[in-house]
This record gives structure tokens, sequence and C-alpha cells, in this order.
């Protein structure tokens, strides 16, 4: 039945997912950012030269879905990818001036985008879908098509080696 379809938590999930992305391009069309591209740049902003790969795994992106958002961000021109000085076969990834200005402008419209989304809940209800959020994604992590590898930072040259999926 339909209804048992429509109250199904991948099926809400995706409408979420759907309406969350909606949420954040109308409140940053000024700036012409995707919640990917965002998060990439926010991501860079905290590690600049950041690897291609580590930037994959600090977002959960799959390599494809990264070298499709990079190739959209050099374009105009907001990073700049090098080869690594560690590892020919690598590249890294900086922000450029104008990227940081583009996500310094995006700031604002991103925290609107996100107390937008959750306007409809209360403080307490924000909290519990959050908590709830963190908890399916941590335990089933290993289910992931991409992994998630949080950045820490990087003091040392351990931290900034390849691990495992989170979890294992």
């Amino acid at each position: 039945m339909l209804s048992d379809l429509y109250q199904r938590p991948g099926f809400l999930l995706r409408r979420t997912h759907q309406i969350s992305a909606a949420v954040f391009e109308s409140a940053c069309a000024e700036v012409g950012l995707t919640p990917a591209q965002y998060g990439v740049l926010t991501v860079l902003a905290a590690e600049p030269g950041l690897d291609q790969t580590r930037l994959a795994r600090a977002l959960a992106f799959d390599k494809v879905t990264v070298m499709r958002v990079l190739k959209g961000l050099e374009e105009r021109r907001l990073v700049l990818r090098e080869r690594s000085s560690v590892s020919r076969r690598q590249m890294t990834v900086s922000l450029t001036p104008q990227g940081q200005e583009v996500l310094q402008a995006a700031r604002e419209p991103a925290e609107r985008a996100y107390q937008r989304l959750l306007s409809p809940l209360s403080q307490s209800q924000r909290s519990q879908l959050i908590e709830l959020l963190q908890t399916l994604t941590d335990g089933l992590a290993d289910e992931a098509r991409a992994p998630f590898i949080p950045l820490q930072p990087s003091t040392s040259a351990s931290a900034r080696s390849p691990r495992t999926r989170r979890g294992t």
C-alpha cells in the first residue's frame, strides 16, 4: 500500500534531503552554491591544500562526486588543484581568494537555510532529530557507499595517512 511506502524511513529521508537541498539552493542562489559545493569550500577553508582523497572522505563523497564538484568550482575559479609535493599521483586542493570570498558570502545564507529547514521543529525536536540521525549514521556507517572520515587537525605525517572506515 502507498501509505506503507510513504511512512518508510528511506522514503522520508530521501524526501527530506530533496527539501533540504531546495531550501539551501534557494537561500544561496545569490552566491550560486549547492550544498555539496558549500561543503567542499568549508572543508578546504579548514584544511587548505587537502588532497582529493581526504576531501572526499571528509564529506563522505565517492571519487566521481568529488571530481564533479571540484570541476565546477575550478571552472568558477573558486578552487585550485595542484600536484601534491608529497605524491605525484595525488592532487591537492585549495581555495582561491575568490573562493574564500564566495564562502564568506555564503555563510549567512547557509545559516538561514539551516534555520528554515529546522523551523517546523521545536528546539527539543531539533536536538532529538540530530541525535537520531547521528545514531543512524554511526550505526550503519559500514553500509555506506563512500566512507566518512572526519578531518582531524593534521599535526603530523601520521594524521595524513589514510584511515579505514569509521567503526571498523
